[in-house]
């Protein structure tokens, strides 16, 4: 993930100090142990800004409204009970090049700051730390222990900035021999010297300033030429310009976005291959597809980094819920095959108490010391064998089976109801691992999302226990999967469980057709028609493929789909999310390769 850069955070402030100051804070919310966000309002606009110590995403920009569940923070409550009502009356650098921002609070423009909210944006070294007018820390993001650090952060301290950078300032009255000769006293890479020589600098700025000049950033300093020299000397001088000029452009990169806009390279020199294949015009960033326009560094910063985020924590609870549910189903299959073991063992039942019976009637038969007795059946007069106890007469032997009898009976009762438990069990859980098997990637908010509804459901059905739980926004707009049939009619798919009750309960009418795959794991599906109209054949087709689409059964040519009316389907009582029966089905084999998801 690319980090912000000198650049990156100059040009954000640049934005923010011409739209948002003076404004009024009016509330602080915590979106995670990195992230708190600031309610501000102008006499134009209100909005939230970001102010994240995330250590591989640490920015402030403007940002989202936050979810509506509870904050339960206590940094973010520290910060509500000294900064409510006041006025952010600046937002500027500590010291020249260096990643610190002063955010000042007032109770009105034109009055001394009261409190200093300093934002450290500085990699895994971020911090947000809140000071009084006289710099003493109230409250910090982390604390910081004189162990950890030669620079502690913690309440009641006086705040001390970050050490000093040592690099040479880059500066536009700097000639290009003096720059040429600082960056090429030791040959090496033109990357490697610009990023040891200079503050300010990044990795993902000096290679796109360096490829907008049509060289290679792993090209050695000691074989470019005059013409060379001076293409990348005034891409130096473009950079530095724009900084003082506040002229800053968000666009997508290959290595995630740059905030300059660099100009093309000049026309008489030839293109290198490595140059040409990242210059000018940048491929889609891998999660942005479409790429959108951005007219703002706040638009790109708030898309990229909150993409990359989703990205990251969709993959770490898709692969814990994934290992939770296949955990708990390798028990529960165990259990059902332990319990099939036992039904298949009082399967014998009936048999001891036709032996018993058998020896009963034949009492005249047995001679002591034997070990079984050979008998004809009562209605085959085949011979049946029966093993006996030498110790125990025949009476003996045939109550000792009787006994068997009834014990075997008294399991198979006692064992029927839990493997029917636990298949149902089995059933539900195999209901969320197909809604997750469809989640194989991210690609945009909603997946998140709905990840964190089933993972809240298996939280509130107990077989996952989070210890600082936080429920989701209740009010959170529910996004089916959308697709419109042949004849134009809207499909609508449930993404989980709840989905799937809330599209099968709530959503449909007396006109929809419910889809769902025939004993099959898998989500609800809801042809939306109106009065008057019938789908046809086309239409239930295509519902088919799409419901045997998003089911367990995705990647076989043919799947049985059935499909009803909404009233035919109940829940019975009791019932898990997402659980249904139902009647006066119809089937169509549905083809999930053909389906256009």
């Amino acid at each position: 993930m690319q980090p912000v850069d000198f650049t990156t955070l100059t040009a954000t402030c640049s934005e923010l100090r011409a739209k948002w100051l003076p404004a009024r804070l009016e509330q602080v919310y915590q979106r995670d142990r990195f992230t708190v966000s600031l309610a501000l309002r102008t006499m134009n606009q209100r909005g939230w800004i970001d102010i994240s110590s995330h250590p591989a995403a640490a920015r402030i920009c403007v940002g989202d409204s936050p979810p509506r569940i509870p904050d339960t923070f206590t940094f973010s409550e520290q910060l509500r009970h000294q900064l409510s009502g006041l006025a952010l009356v600046s937002i500027a650098p500590v010291s020249p090049w260096e990643r610190v921002i002063d955010l000042q609070f007032a109770k009105r423009p034109g009055e001394p700051a009261l409190w200093h909210l300093y934002a450290e944006i500085m990699g895994k070294y971020s911090n947000v730390i809140l000071t009084t007018q006289d710099n003493l820390v109230v409250t910090c993001a982390h604390q910081v222990s004189t162990k950890q650090s030669i620079r502690p952060i913690q309440t009641g301290q006086p705040y001390e900035m970050p050490p000093s950078l040592t690099d040479a300032v880059p500066s536009l009255s700097e000639s290009l021999d003096r720059w040429k000769e600082r960056i090429s006293l030791v040959p090496g890479p033109i990357k490697t010297n610009l990023l040891k020589n200079y503050r300010g600098l990044s990795k993902v700025l000096v290679v796109s300033m360096i490829r907008s000049a049509n060289l290679d950033p792993e090209q050695s300093t000691d074989s470019l030429n005059p013409h060379q020299w001076q293409q990348l000397f005034q891409r130096w001088l473009y950079w530095l310009q724009s900084l003082e000029n506040s002229k800053f452009q968000p666009i997508f990169t290959p290595e995630g976005y740059t905030v300059i806009d660099w100009p093309k390279p000049d026309e008489n020199q030839p293109e290198s291959d490595s140059a040409n294949e990242s210059n000018s015009v940048y491929p889609l960033h891998p999660l942005q597809n479409p790429l959108p326009n951005f007219s703002s560094v706040q638009e790109i910063l708030n898309s990229y980094y909150t993409g990359e985020i989703n990205q990251q924590v969709f993959a770490q609870l898709r692969h814990q819920l994934t290992q939770k549910l296949n955990n708990v189903l390798a028990k529960l299959r165990l259990k059902a095959n332990t319990f099939k073991e036992r039904l298949q063992q009082s399967a014998g039942a009936d048999t001891h108490k036709s032996q018993a019976d058998l020896l009963m009637a034949n009492l005249q038969h047995w001679q002591p010391g034997m070990k079984s007795i050979s008998l004809p059946d009562f209605e085959t007069e085949k011979p049946v064998i029966i093993p006996l106890n030498v110790e125990k007469n025949a009476v003996q032997n045939a109550q000792a089976i009787y006994k068997k009898h009834q014990k075997l009976k008294r399991a198979r009762i006692a064992v029927e109801p839990l493997l029917a438990a636990v298949q149902e069990e089995i059933d539900y859980l195999e209901q969320v691992e197909a809604a997750l098997s469809v989640l194989e990637t991210y690609r945009n908010t909603q997946d998140l999302q709905t990840l964190a509804e089933i993972r809240e459901e298996l939280i509130q059905q107990k077989y996952l226990v989070v210890s600082d739980y936080r429920g989701s926004d209740k009010n959170a707009a529910i996004e089916f999967h959308r697709y419109q049939t042949p004849s134009g009619f809207e499909l609508l798919i449930g993404r989980n469980n709840r989905q799937n009750d809330q599209l099968t309960f709530r959503t449909a009418n007396d006109y929809d057709l419910w889809f769902h795959t025939l004993e099959i794991p898998g989500s609800h599906a809801l042809l939306r028609l109106t009065p008057g109209n019938v789908a046809q054949e086309t239409d239930l087709q295509f519902a088919a493929d799409m419901t045997a689409y998003y089911s367990r059964a995705r990647h076989s040519e043919q799947v049985p789909v059935v499909y009803t009316e909404p009233k035919y389907v109940y829940k019975p009582k009791g019932a898990k999310p997402g659980m249904v029966v139902y009647k006066q089905e119809r089937i169509v084999w549905g083809r999930p390769q053909q389906a256009p998801a």
